[in-house]
């Protein structure tokens, strides 16, 4: 890596600049994650957009490897939405205990499966709007479903991954997802908000990890300043 580009005034008074003011670096950050991680996609196990939904939901603070192991046997025992909605919900509950938080998930999985069937025709929205009226659905569900099953980019998904990229690259200074979102979006080329957020959640998983980043083996880290880099 180029260790003097890291150390160079030139590049730490960017930092000091606007978010995101370089075009170029940012350019570069999504040419290198582009070539790193050329068939990042959803992690998710789904064959269809609610499938995609009911695991998105689940995945909330849980990992997708453990979501996986679990809705294989949930689609094939309810394959369709009306299944779900005519679950008691203990019956649900029990079915994703091990994802966590298994009460609220399965509130929200219930809620957002009857107002599909009830006022959607059985299938998902396929807006932004409608998406976020059913229930446990937030931007973050939405822009999942949107950009996996729709290719719609409507808006970039900020999971904690995402968060913590965007702050150790510079690219948001915000705390909020909704902020780091808008900021994400006044930068990125819409044409790369889908592809940029699957490249975004790859690294942070298999490199630019919460406790021990491993800044040695990064694609971008002649890019970063974070405080916590190590090298």
């Amino acid at each position: 890596m180029n260790a003097a580009r890291v150390a160079s005034p030139a590049h730490k008074k960017k930092k000091a600049n606007s978010v995101g003011q370089d075009p170029a670096r940012i350019k570069e950050i999504l040419k290198q994650l582009k070539k790193a991680y050329p068939d990042a996609k959803c992690a998710l196990k789904h064959s269809n957009p609610f499938e995609l939904l009911v695991a998105t939901i689940l995945s909330a603070q849980c990992t997708d490897e453990r979501v996986n192991q679990v809705t294989p046997g949930l689609f094939k025992n309810y394959p369709t939405p009306q299944d779900f909605a005519a679950l008691r919900p203990e019956v649900l509950e029990q079915e994703i205990r091990s994802t966590g938080f298994y009460r609220n998930k399965a509130k929200s999985i219930l809620g957002a499966s009857k107002k599909i069937v009830q006022e959607f025709g059985g299938k998902v929205p396929a807006t932004m709007d409608e998406l976020l009226t059913l229930p446990g659905v937030a931007r973050k569900t939405a822009n999942v479903v949107l950009g996996t099953a729709f290719r719609e980019a409507i808006g970039v998904v900020v999971d904690t991954h995402v968060h913590r990229l965007s702050n150790r690259l510079d690219l948001s200074h915000e705390k909020t997802p909704e902020k780091i979102e808008q900021d994400l979006m006044r930068i990125i080329p819409q044409s790369g908000w889908i592809a940029f957020s699957h490249q975004m959640i790859f690294h942070g998983r298999r490199c630019c990890q919460a406790r021990k980043p491993k800044c040695s083996i990064c694609p971008v880290e002649d890019l970063c300043n974070s405080p916590d880099k190590k090298l």
